[in-house]
């Protein structure tokens, strides 16, 4: 009886597989194709061929990201950014990924004083996220109007957006992450 079942698992193995094994081929397949045709100037080329220059393409583009750890430290907090009310803590992405994104840890200087913070700016960047790690800050954004947002409050700005930082806490801190990891502000007339 061991031997039959054993028989019988082999056999629901193989056939869960052939099941299985079809139905991810047909998925990767019409993946594959949505992705040849949108490749540039690749569609002619064989599979083969158009994976070895996607990946010439891709290596010749970046330099090998590497690892970035960082641990919470206090002496990490420098006033040397872009706000001369804040605090940065570098998290090492800038240089980990070589220029392509960068991340820190904000703190805003307590109390908020408006004429100093309350200025209408963008960054010209690819990509911007930011996410309240402790207190809370109050946000205008073009198209958005004032928003507050909390501890586990985030929101993504789209590139050259304008907006301001109205008011925050005493106490906030701010992660940031921004794509690419040099990139303009401009201030603008209010």
């Amino acid at each position: 009886m061991a031997k039959q079942k054993t028989a019988s698992r082999a056999a629901a193995k193989t056939a869960v597989k052939k099941k299985w094994a079809g139905h991810k081929t047909s998925a990767k397949s019409s993946a594959r194709k949505t992705v040849k045709s949108k490749a540039r100037g690749l569609s002619a080329v064989k599979p083969k061929a158009a994976k070895a220059v996607n990946k010439a393409v891709k290596s010749k583009a970046r330099p090998k990201q590497r690892i970035a750890i960082s641990h919470h430290r206090e002496e990490d907090f420098k006033a040397d950014g872009l706000r001369t009310y804040a605090q940065y803590r570098d998290l090492g992405i800038a240089e980990a990924s070589h220029g392509l994104a960068q991340a820190h840890v904000i703190r805003l200087i307590g109390p908020c004083n408006p004429a100093e913070v309350s200025k209408l700016h963008y960054h010209d960047v690819e990509f911007q996220m930011v996410y309240v790690l402790k207190g809370w800050v109050k946000t205008y954004m073009e198209g958005q109007g004032e928003t507050l947002m909390k501890e586990g409050s985030a929101w993504t700005q789209p590139p050259r957006i304008k907006h301001l930082i109205m008011d925050y806490s005493d106490d906030v801190e701010l992660l940031e992450v921004i794509l690419p990891a040099e990139f303009k502000t401009v201030e603008l007339s209010s």
